[in-house]
């Protein structure tokens, strides 16, 4: 067995990508009329506190806010392609989940077929057993109707 080589770029996105989820996950949780920025959230988030690797918590961040700026987009295409399924009735872990993989696939070069197995790791890890196939069911319809691929 080899020694993993630092730096391992698949490893630190998948870092990121599940302190993104986190982050995204508690702001579900927060004072609607408090709310906080994103430097505090990250700052409060004990997962992302404890990450050493500097570029897993900047990855982390981008993904964050790049999903906040989108957000009117995505939730678009997941109220188009989840069956009748309003937003306010997805479950939080799936919705952080889809709302991270859409970004990820309409928004950045990632290949669609990568976001979608990132967001399958995900929901395998943090949600039930029906989670793995509602995030793949609205994922796939998206890439279905998306030019990347």
């Amino acid at each position: 067995m080899q020694p993993k080589k630092k730096g391992n770029r698949p490893g630190i996105r998948r870092v990121g990508r599940t302190l993104a989820f986190q982050v995204l996950y508690s702001t579900h949780f927060l004072d609607k009329k408090n709310p906080m920025d994103l430097d505090t959230m990250f700052d409060i988030n004990p997962m992302v506190v404890e990450q050493e690797s500097e570029t897993a918590r900047t990855f982390a961040r981008d993904l964050v806010m790049g999903v906040n700026v989108n957000l009117h987009d995505i939730d678009k295409a997941i109220e188009e392609h989840s069956q009748h399924w309003k937003i306010e009735r997805i479950a939080i872990v799936e919705l952080s989940i889809l709302r991270l993989s859409l970004y990820e696939m309409l928004f950045t070069d990632i290949p669609v077929k990568a976001a979608i197995n990132e967001a399958i790791e995900l929901s395998k890890t943090f949600g039930d057993d029906k989670s793995r196939s509602f995030v793949n069911g609205i994922l796939d319809g998206v890439a279905k109707t998306t030019k990347k691929n």
